[in-house]
């Protein structure tokens, strides 16, 4: 098997309405690129046909894979397409496809070279926003302070579910990554910094889904001590232990 260039992670949880689309949208991409690639589709918990239209997908597009993770938790389905890939640049994309799959080559050579993780910014310079109400801006901005003051300062937006990660630099932290659930991205770059890694943040295009699964109130609580769970780990030398 060759060893592909990119490989696209998207974990999918009830995703039966929007995955297809968004399938049609990413092979319609990769068909347009010089580079080898993988789509690998991670559905866990789903009580929808979200894996019978994957697998459906898959039959038609050799270079898709499936995977059925029995373990629920973004963080969880996340890990396992991660470690499961090939590609020498990994890249986490959320099936509602918030940001356009056209904006991909901004977190790849030659457009951005000098890097061990890039992370989708709504917030760096040349970032747009579309259709976000105010009250949902306002609340990311929020979250956003709390975790770059308990955990992560300077990183203005860890939370938007579009990253590209060296190969090596997968192996390096996934295996270490403990939380199963929507803080996963915290654990992983604090991971990286740990490591003084190399994370730059890259401004995209972003359109609001008001069919978004983030309860601002309920995942803000989680985020909050789930951080307070990052620190005691380190400080118990769990991020330091044999994976």
């Amino acid at each position: 098997m060759t060893t592909p260039s990119l490989s696209i992670i998207i974990p999918a949880h009830n995703e039966a309405r929007r995955l297809p689309r968004t399938l049609e949208q990413v092979f319609s991409f990769l068909k347009t690129q010089p580079y080898t690639s993988e789509v690998i589709v991670v559905e866990n918990g789903s009580t929808d046909s979200t894996y019978e239209l994957a697998s459906g997908f898959a039959r038609t597009h050799a270079n898709l894979i499936v995977i059925h993770e029995e373990q629920r938790g973004k963080g969880n389905a996340v890990r396992r397409g991660m470690l499961e890939a090939h590609g020498e640049y990994r890249f986490i994309c959320d099936a509602d496809l918030s940001m356009p799959i056209e904006d991909l080559p901004k977190f790849l050579p030659p457009a951005m070279d000098d890097f061990d993780i890039a992370i989708a910014s709504r917030e760096a310079p040349g970032a747009i926003r579309y259709n976000e109400p105010p009250y949902r801006h306002l609340g990311g901005r929020a979250i956003n302070l709390a975790i770059r003051t308990l955990i992560l300062p300077g990183l203005n937006d860890t939370q938007c579910g579009f990253k590209c990660f060296r190969a090596e630099t997968t192996e390096n932290i996934f295996r270490k990554q403990t939380l199963a659930g929507w803080s996963f991205d915290i654990e992983l770059l604090y991971l990286a910094r740990r490591r003084k890694l190399r994370i730059r943040e890259i401004p995209i295009h972003w359109y609001f889904d008001p069919d978004s699964k983030v309860n601002a109130v309920r995942d803000a609580l989680r985020m909050i001590s789930d951080i307070f769970r990052i620190h005691l780990n380190a400080l118990r030398g769990i991020y330091d232990s044999q994976a």
